[in-house]
C-alpha cells in the first residue's frame, strides 16, 4: 500500500474507496451491539437453553465478519456496483417531506408510547407511516392501523411474553 501525502491524492484515494465508510460503520454498530449484547442480564428472561444473550452476540459479530470481508474487498480493488434501479430516477432530489412525514410519525410513537401505550401510538405510527407514504384514504388507514396495532400488541403482550406498555388500554387485553 502507497502512503498518500498530498492532500488532492488524498481526496481523490478517498473517494475511489468510499465504502470504508461502510465498514466503519459496521464495526461501530457490531461493537455496539456486542457491548449491549454482554450486558444483558440472563436471569429475568431464560426460558430455554438459549437465552437472551445468543442472538444479539450472534449479529454482532456477524456484523464485525461482513465489515472485514468488504474492507479486505474494497481495499483490493473490489467496487460496489452502481445504481441502476430500474424505477428509480438518480437524477431526481430526494423526497424530504416524505422522510419528515415518516420521522414525525416515528416521533409521535416515540413520544406517546409511555403516556397512551403501544395500541394507541402505534396506531398512530401505523397510519403515519401510510400517510406519508402517500395513501390517503380517511376511514380506512386509520382502521388498518388500529387494527394493526392491537395484533401486534397482542402477539407481543400475550403470545410471546414481551410486555408492551398498554396505556388506558391495558384492562381491555
Amino acid at each position: 500500500m502507497t502512503t498518500v501525502t498530498d492532500p488532492e491524492q488524498r481526496k481523490s484515494w478517498l473517494r475511489e474507496h468510499s465504502e470504508l465508510g461502510i465498514c466503519v460503520l459496521l464495526v461501530v454498530l457490531g461493537v455496539l451491539v456486542l457491548t449491549d449484547a454482554l450486558r444483558i442480564p440472563t436471569d429475568f428472561a431464560q426460558r430455554g437453553p438459549v437465552g437472551p444473550k445468543a442472538v444479539p452476540i450472534l449479529v454482532g459479530s456477524l456484523l464485525l465478519i461482513v465489515a472485514a470481508l468488504l474492507a479486505r474487498d474494497v481495499l483490493k480493488g473490489g467496487k460496489g456496483e452502481a445504481e441502476a434501479g430500474e424505477d428509480v430516477d438518480l437524477s431526481a432530489p430526494a423526497d424530504w417531506k416524505t422522510v419528515l412525514l415518516l420521522c414525525g410519525a416515528f416521533l409521535a410513537n416515540a413520544a406517546l408510547i409511555g403516556v397512551v401505550g403501544f395500541p394507541i401510538s402505534g396506531a398512530i405510527l401505523f397510519w403515519g407511516s401510510a400517510y406519508a407514504l402517500g395513501s390517503r384514504n380517511l376511514v380506512r388507514d386509520p382502521l388498518i392501523a388500529a387494527g394493526l396495532s392491537i395484533f401486534t400488541f397482542v402477539m407481543f403482550n400475550n403470545l410471546l411474553g414481551v410486555p408492551l406498555p398498554g396505556g388506558p388500554l391495558m384492562e381491555v387485553f
